[in-house]
């Protein structure tokens, strides 16, 4: 294959698993919040579990199916992981509990150089200035799309740290154990889904419980609120995956800097399905910052120099075949 052809498919599959995320994403924010605010289903980490179980029916019908090829994962590795990923899922929670949107705003925010160090330092990334600058200009123009009334308090700050280190860490782990044992998106969701499930499906209901002082099991459930329940828990199986495959594609602090684009979306998707409220000027402007900056962004990590491995040092386990939708053909050098 000519490699001009090669570099426009690899850029076709990273435009169609980055859109994959975006609907998935916005589509699962939208269904959650009609649930959680017309349905009052307040049980978000028991919700999560539910979303994680779903996913793992899934992965056993691809595996029973010859999709998904056997594949191994250490369970030091894999404790690991669900470690983060279950310490961010409800690091988040309880920090939108207990802090002001706009500071779970600026939580979430921190989450790019947070994951930027985590690369510099494991990785040994290298980011141009002009890198550096397009990130900054990323988080200003959320920053003001998103950030209102600022207020914190001593435990509020200790859980929306937890929150970030550990979301950020989740995120890290995802591309590391992909390029570390070349597992497939389908192969890790196959190690960990299980595993979150089991987890969060036995920990939710106190956890919620803690949070909302509810009982996930005295919730009044009807028809409707059951089928949001399910379309929740249904394209949650492409959220899942879809971020797997974003990270395993592009890097962490990459998909978190594109992951901001998401909130735009819900923004204006939020004006159309919620009403005008929240699309002031502010918004607009703030979303034209984001915007620009997504696109400077892109264009100075592609650059020679902007953003790159020092090292090449990190070892591969490569008795497995490669699974899954919209896979890399390779890692490559530049991320």
């Amino acid at each position: 294959m000519a490699p001009s052809t090669k570099a426009e498919r690899k850029a076709s599959l990273d435009a169609a698993a980055w859109m994959f995320n975006v609907f998935t994403s916005v589509g699962i924010i939208i269904v959650n919040k009609a649930l959680m605010s017309t349905y009052q289903f307040s049980f978000a980490t028991t919700l999560t579990g539910l979303h994680f179980a779903t996913t793992t029916l899934m992965t056993l019908v691809l595996r029973w199916s010859g999709y998904i090829q056997p594949s191994q994962l250490p369970l030091p590795e894999l404790l690991k992981f669900v470690l983060f990923a279950n310490f961010s899922i409800v690091g988040m929670n309880v920090s939108l509990m207990w802090n002001s949107v706009g500071f779970y705003q600026i939580a979430k925010l921190s989450m790019i150089p947070v994951s930027c160090l985590l690369e510099v330092v494991f990785d040994k990334i290298r980011y141009s200035r002009d890198t550096k600058l397009s990130i900054m200009v990323v988080l200003l123009g959320v920053a003001v799309c998103t950030v209102t009334d600022v207020s914190v308090n001593a435990k509020g700050f200790i859980a929306a740290v937890v929150a970030v280190w550990s979301t950020a860490l989740q995120q890290y782990y995802v591309h590391f154990l992909q390029r570390k044992y070349s597992l497939g998106s389908f192969n890790l969701l196959g190690h960990t889904a299980p595993v979150q499930a089991a987890s969060l499906l036995l920990l939710g209901p106190f956890v919620d419980y803690l949070i909302t002082n509810k009982r996930v099991d005295a919730y009044n459930y009807n028809m409707t609120s059951v089928i949001f329940i399910a379309l929740s828990c249904t394209i949650a199986i492409g959220t899942n995956l879809s971020q797997f495959i974003c990270i395993g594609r592009f890097t962490a602090v990459s998909f978190q800097v594109l992951g901001h684009m998401k909130t735009i979306f819900v923004l204006i998707m939020g004006f159309f399905f919620f009403g005008k409220e929240g699309l002031s000027l502010q918004v607009v402007l703030g979303m034209f910052i984001a915007i620009l900056g997504m696109m400077w962004y892109g264009n100075a990590s592609s650059k020679p120099g902007g953003k790159e491995r020092r090292s090449h040092s990190l070892p591969t386990t490569r008795h497995q075949k490669h699974s899954g939708l919209l896979e890399s053909d390779e890692v490559d050098e530049k991320v």
